[in-house]
């Protein structure tokens, strides 16, 4: 009883912490499915090249790790290597990353392996970070981030319904 009101006058001081023997011992993650990610990074592609754009995409977990990674037949190099941290930023700030364009002058936007530039959008559902996809290659970040949005419509219905 005691116990009970402690966490409850916690919480109403507005603490929010909860002793350690109350705290849960595990926490449940939700993550992507290897077949969900993969219909992602298609999705992105099928976007871009309806627009004449070959591009290399990459989806991470939420954790930034590298789940799936395409590049279109020519695209160039280089556009996996940037879509990933494109991913990677989205993930790590649970942001689009032209949402962050503003601190890419800032000390964090110097960070090494962060890119604050459109084409990293957050994959989300029911208010959970469930990872990020990258786009590179596009004519313009705005195109970047318009095929990683596309790619993520593909799946978005349902994976609101999974969760």
């Amino acid at each position: 009883m005691i116990r009970t009101l402690v966490v409850a006058a916690m919480l109403a001081a507005g603490s929010g912490a909860v002793p350690a023997e109350e705290a849960p011992m595990t926490v449940s993650v939700k993550r992507l499915s290897l077949e969900t990610a993969l219909t992602i990074a298609r999705g992105a592609v099928t976007a871009c090249r309806g627009q004449g754009i070959q591009i290399g995409v990459t989806v991470v977990d939420r954790d930034g790790r590298v789940q799936v990674q395409l590049r279109d037949t020519i695209a160039a190099p280089i556009t996996l290597r940037v879509s990933r941290m494109k991913a990677f930023t989205a993930a790590n700030f649970n942001a689009a990353t032209s949402a962050l364009s503003d601190r890419a002058g800032t000390a964090i936007g110097r960070v090494r392996g962060l890119v604050m530039a459109a084409g990293g959008v957050p994959v989300r559902a029911g208010g959970t970070l469930l990872g990020a996809v990258g786009v590179s290659g596009a004519p313009s970040g705005a195109t970047d981030e318009a095929c990683a949005q596309a790619g993520i419509d593909q799946v978005q219905d349902d994976l609101e319904m999974a969760l």
